[in-house]
């Protein structure tokens, strides 16, 4: 009880009058008796990336932000190298899609599948990534446009 608290009660009964008690104040005095001591166990400063953790954690942000800091991080997780000639797009559905420079890239990221997925699942267990697809770099298409032809579209027509 605070030294503000004690003389009040001590002027309340000196010159008698029973103690008025604020809505509020039931809920005080049970804080009170349940240890808010100072020095009391359990009272310590909590670090603020602890209190942040709990917090995401509630409000089941972990995942999500796993997964951003996933394609934030790529070059660490890839190697320099390899971020050099591939960019993470996009996580949907347990699936990670990675753009390519070129095919040839697209290739070997594919045969290199399995570790990446291991070093995604031990930096980042909670970003539920469970594949990867590589993608080449987009080649023009034909279907629309300009350059359209009704019918099969365009074949060999040199002989």
């Amino acid at each position: 009880m605070s030294e503000a608290a004690r003389t009040y009660q001590h002027f309340r009964e000196i010159f008698g009058g029973e103690p008025r008690i604020r809505p509020g104040r039931a809920r005080t005095r049970q804080r009170e008796a349940a240890g808010s001591e100072p020095f009391a166990p359990g009272r310590d400063p909590k670090p603020l990336g602890a209190t942040i953790d709990a917090l995401t954690a509630q409000l089941g942000w972990s995942g999500p932000l796993s997964q951003h800091e996933l394609l934030a991080t790529w070059p660490d997780i890839a190697g320099p190298e390899i971020a050099q000639h591939s960019e993470p797009i996009a996580i949907e559905g347990g699936m990670l899609q990675v753009r390519c420079e070129s095919t040839a890239w697209a290739t070997q990221l594919r045969m290199m599948r399995s570790e990446l997925l291991r070093a995604i699942a031990e930096r980042y267990p909670n970003a539920g990534v469970e594949n990867i697809r590589f993608q080449g770099p987009d080649a023009p298409t034909w279907k629309r446009g300009p350059r359209s032809v009704p019918g099969r579209g365009p074949r060999d027509t040199y002989g």
